[in-house]
C-alpha cells in the first residue's frame, strides 16, 4: 500500500479497540473467539481487507463494545489458522494510522467506523542511542521474532519497534501512535529510559 497515495483518504473498516497499541509495522497476535471477532477476522480474509486496532479508552476487551481512542492504526493479516470452527489464531502487522471520523456498532457489537488514514509520521535518521538499544534486543531474542525486513538504518523503523516493544504505560505509547513527527517519539522514550534508570 503506497502511503503517499492513501493519507487523507476516508474508508469504513472495521475497529477493533484493545488494551495495546499498534505501530506501523508492528506485529500483532490475536487470539479470536468472540463471535463478532470471528466474523470480522472472516470478512477481513475474504475480502483482503485491514482491520483498525485502537487502545481502550473506556470499556474492556471482551463483552460490551469498547469506546477508543480516536487514533489507531490498521492491521492487515499475515497469517492465521483455525484450530477450532469458532477460533483463529492471527499474526496481523500495523499498517497506517488512521483517525476515528465516525463509529457505528452492529447488531452483533462489532464496531465499525469511517477513518482518515494519516500521512506517515515526518521521519527522521535513527537515534544513535537507541538504535544502539534496537540492537541489543533483536540479539537478545533473535531476529525471527521480527517481521523481515529489519531495517535499523530507517529511523521510523526503529523509533516504532522500541516504542511497541519497551513496557511503557499504554496512555504514552498511545501519545507516541499520535505524533507527526519521529523525533517526537524518539524524545518521548530516552525521556521515559532516562527517568526508569
Amino acid at each position: 500500500m503506497n502511503d503517499a497515495a492513501t493519507s487523507g483518504a476516508r474508508q469504513n473498516i472495521f475497529l477493533f479497540p484493545l488494551g495495546t497499541v499498534l505501530f506501523p509495522g508492528g506485529l500483532l497476535p490475536l487470539k479470536i473467539f468472540e463471535q463478532r471477532y470471528v466474523e470480522m477476522t472472516k470478512a477481513c480474509l475474504r475480502d483482503n481487507q485491514p482491520f483498525g486496532v485502537s487502545l481502550i479508552r473506556e470499556g474492556r476487551e471482551v463483552g460490551e463494545p469498547a469506546m477508543p481512542y480516536p487514533f489507531g492504526c490498521t492491521a492487515l493479516i499475515e497469517q492465521w489458522e483455525m484450530p477450532t470452527a469458532n477460533m483463529f489464531h492471527l499474526l496481523a502487522r500495523g499498517g497506517e494510522r488512521f483517525r476515528i471520523i465516525d463509529t457505528a456498532v452492529a447488531g452483533n457489537g462489532l464496531l465499525s467506523g469511517e477513518v482518515e488514514l494519516l500521512p506517515p509520521a515526518v521521519t527522521c535518521a535513527p537515534d544513535a542511542q537507541c538504535a544502539a538499544l534496537m540492537k541489543r534486543v533483536i540479539e537478545q531474542i533473535g531476529e525471527a521474532n521480527f517481521l523481515p525486513p529489519i531495517r535499523l538504518d530507517d529511523g521510523t523503523w526503529v523509533a516504532y519497534q522500541l516504542a511497541a516493544m519497551l513496557n511503557f504505560p499504554m496512555p504514552l505509547k498511545q501519545r507516541m501512535l499520535e505524533a507527526d513527527a519521529v523525533d517526537a517519539i524518539y524524545a518521548e522514550i530516552k525521556k521515559s529510559i532516562k527517568s526508569n534508570t
